[in-house]
């Protein structure tokens, strides 16, 4: 069994993995062997998550990518493949929500960069990755949407859109790339106890209100959703494409 999530001879992109999620699933990935490129705007960010990678004995580098740069992210591509030569697993990890309020109250700006930089920037990341991906003989692919994509707000509605349509990218993104081997997936999250969630679980009474409803009475650790990553990267879930992943210790169900 754990040969079948050992990642030793993978490369793995991670983009937003400077803290939170992505810096979970950069390190749980590298833990397993997988050589790991750690990745978002500022590269002082991403170099401590780096170090801690190469001082457990693992392998990592630093590529800064803003994702809404399409420069950028053909830069982050072809670094990665200089270096390491190919790409096995991509993890699309970084987004953005500066928006906090209801849909009536939204500008076209906002509303625009919002699904620019978690729609629009995924696509084309998987559109530079997929190729060779398929020519090395497949992979997995694995984007972050959010349980905001499964049900409605009346604060991060554009936020939720842009979560849904990550989901939907993902199945259709399964039904063009299975055929050469390459499986993508979505993983929908809860609250998750990150610096992008902060004003929610540093609400006492928010917090509290949150845990009781959800089954197992506490909000996610970002640990908790890069096994479920380590799961869909690895060969745990060789035969699961298209799907979205709800990681949000029961709150959906509730």
């Amino acid at each position: 069994m754990a040969d079948l999530m050992n990642l030793t001879g993978k490369v793995a992109i991670v983009t937003g993995s400077s803290r939170g999620i992505g810096r979970a699933i950069a390190e749980m990935f590298a833990a397993q062997g997988a050589k790991v490129v750690v990745s978002s705007r500022k590269p002082e960010a991403c170099e401590p998550v780096a170090q801690s990678i190469r001082d457990a004995g693992g392998e990592a580098m630093v590529i800064p990518c803003h994702i809404g740069q399409r420069d950028a992210l053909q830069h982050l591509v072809d670094e990665t493949k200089r270096a390491w030569g190919r790409i096995d697993i991509l993890v699309c990890n970084a987004a953005i929500n500066p928006v906090y309020g209801p849909l009536a109250e939204i500008g076209d700006e906002a509303f625009d960069k919002i699904m620019a930089t978690n729609v629009r920037s995924t696509l084309n990341l998987c559109n530079m990755v997929l190729p060779g991906m398929a020519e090395n003989g497949g992979g997995s692919v694995i984007l972050l949407s959010s349980i905001a994509g499964l049900r409605g707000s009346l604060t991060i509605g554009a936020y939720g859109i842009s979560k849904a349509a990550e989901a939907s990218l993902a199945r259709s993104l399964a039904l063009e790339w299975g055929p050469r081997n390459i499986r993508v997936n979505s993983i929908a999250p809860g609250l998750v106890k990150t610096d992008f969630a902060r004003a929610l679980w540093e609400d006492p009474e928010r917090i509290a209100r949150i845990e009781e409803k959800t089954p197992l009475r506490r909000i996610g650790l970002p640990e908790d959703i890069a096994g479920t990553a380590l799961w869909l990267a690895s060969d745990l879930s060789t035969y699961v494409t298209g799907q979205t992943i709800v990681a949000d210790g029961g709150e959906t169900v509730a």
